[in-house]
C-alpha cells in the first residue's frame, strides 16, 4: 500500500466538474467542454466515477424505475415528491461556485450545496442524488491517488462537533465547511447536525469496511458500523436507522440522511414521513 508521499498527481477539481451537464439538464454527449472559463465534463481518472456510480446504481443498461418521472429533478425519498425548488436546469449563478475554485473550495461547496441536492444522479433513478455521487467520486479519487484501492477503504461515521450552519447563505456555509475541524477535504462525504461520514483507509471510532468491490451496498455497510454514531434513543432516530438498513444506493441513502436530519432539526419530519 502506498504512503501519503507516494500520492499521484491528480487535479481533484475534475471530480467536482465532471457532471456539470446534469446540473444544466443535459446528456453527457451534449455537455460543453468549458463553462465559466474552466474545463468541465472531463473523464475522471482511476475509474473513480465508474466505482462511485456502481455504489448507487446497477451496472448495465438502465431502466426507468419510477413511472411518469424521467426528469433530472430529484424525487424526495421522504415525501415521494419533486422538491418544491427542484428547477432543472439550475441557474448558472448557482453552478459557478460548484466548478470555480480550489479543490478544497469545491469540496466545501458541494458538501454544503442546496442546489446540487435538487438533481438526481440518473433520470432512471430519481431518488438518487447528484450531490452525493460527486462527493463519492471525489472521495474515491482522493483515496486512489494516495495509492489505496477500493477494498482498503472504510466508512467512518462520527457525531458532528462543528455543526453546519442551517439556513445561512451559500458563502457562509462553504466557509464553515472550510473552517470545520470535522470536515476532511475530499474524504468527508456527509456533514449534518447529527453526524459526519468520511472515507478512509485508516479507520477509527465507528467504522465499517466498504467491501471487496463497489456495489449498491449502503444498507450492508451501515449495518456493520460499529457502535452508535448518534446518541439519540428516539423514535425519529430508530425510524431513520431502520430506513438506512434497507436503502442500497449510496447517493440515495446519503441524501435521505441530509433530508431527514434537516427535517428533524426544523421539526417538520415525523416518523411517518
Amino acid at each position: 500500500m502506498a504512503q501519503a508521499s507516494d500520492t499521484v498527481s491528480v487535479d481533484l477539481r475534475v471530480a467536482y466538474r465532471h457532471d456539470v451537464h446534469k446540473l444544466r439538464g443535459r446528456q453527457h454527449g451534449s455537455g460543453c467542454d468549458e463553462l465559466f472559463d474552466v474545463p468541465v465534463n472531463e473523464s475522471v481518472p482511476m475509474q473513480a466515477d465508474r466505482d462511485a456510480a456502481l455504489l448507487s446504481r446497477p451496472d448495465g443498461e438502465p431502466e426507468q424505475t419510477v413511472a411518469n418521472h424521467a426528469s433530472p429533478a430529484r424525487l424526495s425519498l421522504l415525501t415521494g415528491s419533486v422538491l418544491e425548488t427542484g428547477a432543472v436546469p439550475v441557474q448558472d449563478t448557482s453552478i459557478t461556485p460548484l466548478v470555480d475554485g480550489s479543490p478544497e473550495e469545491l469540496h466545501a461547496a458541494w458538501l454544503t450545496s442546496e442546489t446540487a441536492s435538487l438533481v438526481n444522479e440518473s433520470v432512471f433513478l430519481p431518488y438518487s442524488s447528484l450531490k452525493y455521487h460527486v462527493l463519492l467520486v471525489a472521495g474515491l479519487l482522493d483515496a486512489y491517488r494516495a495509492g489505496h484501492v477500493f477494498d482498503d477503504l472504510f466508512l467512518v461515521v462520527e457525531p458532528t462537533t462543528d455543526v453546519p450552519p442551517r439556513d445561512a447563505d451559500r458563502v457562509v456555509r462553504q466557509q464553515a465547511a472550510l473552517d470545520a475541524d470535522t470536515v476532511i477535504p475530499h474524504r468527508t462525504i456527509l456533514w449534518t447536525e447529527a453526524m459526519t461520514m468520511r472515507l478512509t483507509a485508516s479507520p477509527d471510532g465507528s467504522a465499517a469496511w466498504l467491501g471487496p468491490a463497489p456495489a449498491e451496498s449502503f444498507a450492508d455497510v451501515w449495518s456493520r458500523v460499529s457502535g452508535s454514531p448518534v446518541d439519540r434513543d428516539t423514535v425519529w432516530w430508530r425510524h431513520v436507522d431502520a430506513q438506512l438498513r434497507r436503502i442500497r444506493s449510496w447517493s440515495t441513502a446519503l441524501q435521505y440522511i441530509e433530508d431527514a436530519v434537516a427535517g428533524e432539526t426544523r421539526g417538520t419530519v415525523g416518523v411517518d414521513a
